[in-house]
């Protein structure tokens, strides 16, 4: 190749690196185009009912149609919303989600059926009115679903997810309208020892709904470890199943493509777990605000020092976010590396300090974390990037380590619960911690939270917070 040529395309490879770090992300989009459908479902219900009820039975059969539609709306959302009517496939694939909407509201004619002519029987409800109503909507809700294409291509364009190539010298894998970049002219490296180059990564997959990597085969094992904590669908070129302990596997041409890792929560289950974070944290801020200004006092007036200890830790994606506290410690001898745990006669420790630590008062400043969406009230702990287990990192004791970072940190966790707390002096302490949190990471419920939340209130004090 020459000189011209190679400046040109790495001038072009720059460009589109340039793009990428711009590139919108399509998740909230996706969102309104889910939303577009549920309007325009639940506004076909009542016109195809209202409009049956009118051919009837005149201007009164309109509201008996309306009380049609109000009786099978809740039933066909709820069936629709699990039935996948409203899902990626659907947004990709028109076609598919009118059959799972109308598979949703011949299931909810039925149970309507059911409980109403067949329960009660002497009911005198028009069945004409009532199973034309659904005719009609079936016919309503294809109709508005096929107009509805118009604005999903609008919102999110011919691709439905942002699906990004990292070429980085391994085979070459052609997806239609994937976004191609290459490893070397961005410096992206799968440097597990590494948390800048992690950092670098996740900043390219931020806006990122499915990467796919292909690289040669002794980089593959990194490149998969790493994509595991990237909140990401990340797949590997390689036929290595077991090796990998891949999820799954698709093939595109000649090539197969394994799935190593997939966010844990889908887009409901994080709304969810957001409103709750919200809700609960600006709520605990409120109530707390009298004891939050009392400790505030008492931290500045202790040495005049900051009130707050801001330390760099490493969040969702494995990419870095300022974690805050209450200063526990003499402001001379912070350590924003977190190099030396704190131990029960540190002398760095001042008075008001060791009171906050051991009642964990000096973790409430984190509540404005979650706030900001840094981090959620339950989750994997974050830890500074020089925490040590024994003599060694955390990342060298197990690398599984960095699959805790699929999910916001958290405030508590299950780990804490179960009293994997305080300084981690031998490598054990950090693989109970890790254990405890890929069991979290496993099977996420709102209940499970709260049940944390519960159990957190039992062990704010306890003896090995120093």
């Amino acid at each position: 190749m020459n000189a011209p040529f190679a400046a040109r395309a790495l001038a072009k490879e720059r460009t589109i690196a340039d793009d990428l770090l711009v590139a919108p992300s399509l998740e909230r989009r996706r969102l309104q185009c889910y939303l577009a459908l549920v309007l325009g479902d639940i506004v076909s219900i009542f016109i195809g009912f209202a409009a049956v009820g009118f051919m009837l039975a005149g201007s009164e059969g309109i509201g008996e149609g309306l009380v049609h539609s109000q009786i099978i709306l809740p039933i066909y959302l709820t069936l629709a919303l699990y039935n996948g009517a409203y899902s990626t496939a659907s947004l990709q694939d028109g076609w598919k989600g009118i059959f799972r909407g109308l598979v949703a509201i011949a299931m909810a004619v039925v149970v309507v059926v059911f409980v109403q002519f067949l329960i009660r029987p002497e009911s005198d409800v028009s069945r004409a009115g009532f199973n034309g109503g659904a005719i009609a909507a079936m016919m309503v809700i294809t109709w508005m679903r096929l107009q509805l294409r118009s604005f999903v291509r609008w919102r999110c364009g011919e691709n439905i997810i942002n699906e990004l190539v990292i070429d980085d010298g391994g085979p070459q894998v052609q997806l239609r309208g994937a976004i191609r970049i290459s490893a070397a002219a961005m410096g992206l490296r799968p440097n597990l020892n590494d948390p800048n180059a992690l950092d670098r990564i996740g900043l390219v997959l931020r806006n990122i709904d499915r990467v796919v990597v292909s690289c040669p085969a002794g980089r593959r094992a990194e490149w998969a470890m790493m994509l595991k904590g990237a909140n990401v669908d990340g797949e590997v070129l390689d036929d290595e199943v077991a090796r990998l302990g891949a999820q799954g596997a698709r093939v595109v041409g000649k090539h197969g493509l394994l799935l190593v890792s997939a966010g844990p929560l889908g887009l409901r289950d994080r709304a969810v777990k957001r409103l709750f974070d919200v809700a609960f944290a600006g709520g605990a801020i409120l109530a707390l605000s009298p004891l939050l200004i009392v400790v505030a006092l008492m931290v500045k007036l202790q040495d005049g020092g900051p009130v707050f200890f801001t330390q760099r830790r490493m969040g969702r994606g494995n990419r870095f976010f300022n974690m805050y506290k209450f200063r526990s410690m003499t402001q001379a001898l912070c350590d924003t590396n977190g190099n030396v745990s704190a131990s029960k006669d540190d002398q760095r420790i001042t008075r008001v300090g060791r009171f906050i630590r051991r009642t964990s008062i000096d973790e409430l400043p984190q509540l404005f974390n979650v706030l900001l969406g840094d981090m959620s009230l339950v989750g994997p702990r974050p830890h500074a990037t020089g925490s040590l287990a024994g003599d060694k990192l955390f990342w060298e004791v197990d690398l599984r380590y960095w699959q805790r970072h699929s999910l916001k940190p958290g405030l508590s966790g299950l780990a804490q619960v179960r009293g994997f707390r305080g300084a981690t002096d031998r490598e054990s302490d950090l693989v109970n911690r890790l254990q405890a949190d890929l069991e979290y990471l496993e099977g996420w419920t709102i209940m499970r939270d709260l049940q944390i939340i519960f159990l957190t209130m039992r062990v704010l004090v306890h003896d090995r917070a120093f």
